[in-house]
């Protein structure tokens, strides 16, 4: 089911093991490669939400509420809780004749370490603009309002948003439906699919012409993919590796993380495929590693680009005395074809 990713290293000494599985395909659903089992069922966590975002473009949206590229990057977004997103999160609720108190999304710390910092120096307490799924559960809120839909339980699976949108993903992805679902950390469903079903969806994102999808739905995702490639600070934050991913590749290559070692990309060249990774014991420091192995092995890399996302590749392990002991490491040669 699993093989082998990553590996971390002490002094040249292999110490740690990171096993996952891997499926990359076509907007058609061809497979392109594999690790591990491609029909591995995984939960998809926050990688769920480029197509969490899509009944509110497919309703209008865009033009109801005026969004722009970043509005729809953090609807989108696990975002790093900083001024900019708490700020346009606000904005979004707002225009939706929203306040802050109908989020349900629960509130926690920024996700990005200097914007915790910041938020704890002035004393202040994070409130659930500063989750980092408040932008996707504004998104939901302007949906419910655009389509005259309750806002009070909009997080019900069986809400007709919440079910609207796994139909929407099944489509996507190509299987049939209804998917199974589990509760999320921010309390909103999430969903599960086979690797290479939610690789086929990411795939889609990355070539939605190619996609055996109608048009409207296309439509969404090419919109999507533009938003997320063109505002990558929205998608994440400063200094975390899925906005320098974007950032590096000019938005060709759209990467989304979900909790417990999920992570997908719209590789829009120079072949489009997706990408979708499972580290099977849920640990996210190897991730990094993983998927730019991963995309260099699929050519999907310029030389230029790897060396721009170096920081993140082979990442140093310091000890207490901040010395540099070993490094997080990839341990597959090459995808199986």
């Amino acid at each position: 089911m699993f093989a082998p990713l990553a590996r971390l290293t002490r002094g040249g000494l292999a110490e740690c093991w990171h096993l996952g599985a891997v499926a990359v395909a076509t907007p058609g659903g061809r497979p392109l490669a594999a690790l591990g089992e491609p029909a591995l069922e995984v939960v998809l966590r926050s990688a769920a939400k480029p197509f969490q975002a899509l009944p509110l473009l497919l309703a209008g949206g865009e033009a109801r509420f005026a969004l722009d590229d970043a509005d729809l990057a953090l609807v989108c977004a696990s975002h790093s809780g900083g001024e900019e997103h708490v700020a346009r999160a606000r904005s979004l609720l707002g225009r939706g004749g929203f306040g802050e108190e109908a989020l349900q999304c629960g509130a926690h710390p920024p996700l990005g370490v200097p914007e915790a910092a910041r938020l704890a120096a002035r004393g202040e307490a994070p409130t659930p603009l500063h989750n980092n799924c408040s932008g996707k559960h504004a998104g939901m809120l302007l949906a419910c309002r655009l389509l005259d839909l309750p806002a009070e339980s909009y997080l019900a699976p069986e809400h007709p948003l919440q079910v609207r949108i796994g139909e929407l993903l099944a489509r996507v992805a190509g299987v049939a439906g209804p998917l199974a679902h589990a509760v999320d950390g921010c309390s909103a469903p999430t969903w599960q699919l086979p690797l290479a079903a939610g690789a086929r969806a990411y795939a889609a994102l990355a070539d939605p012409a190619a996609a055996e999808l109608p048009e409207e739905i296309r439509g969404a995702l090419a919109r999507v993919a533009r938003a997320m490639g063109s505002a990558p600070r929205m998608v994440a934050g400063e200094g975390r590796f899925t906005s320098a991913l974007i950032a590096a590749t000019g938005g060709r290559a759209v990467g989304k993380e979900g909790a417990e070692g999920v992570y997908g990309v719209a590789v829009r060249g120079p072949v489009a495929c997706g990408v979708l990774l499972k580290i099977a014991d849920g640990g996210e420091r190897a991730g990094d590693t993983v998927v730019l192995e991963l995309l260099r092995q699929l050519g999907a890399l310029s030389a230029a680009e790897m060396e721009a996302l170096a920081a993140f590749y082979r990442p140093p392990q310091r000890n207490h005395r901040g010395l540099v002991v070993g490094e997080i490491e990839p341990d597959f040669e090459r995808l199986s074809r």
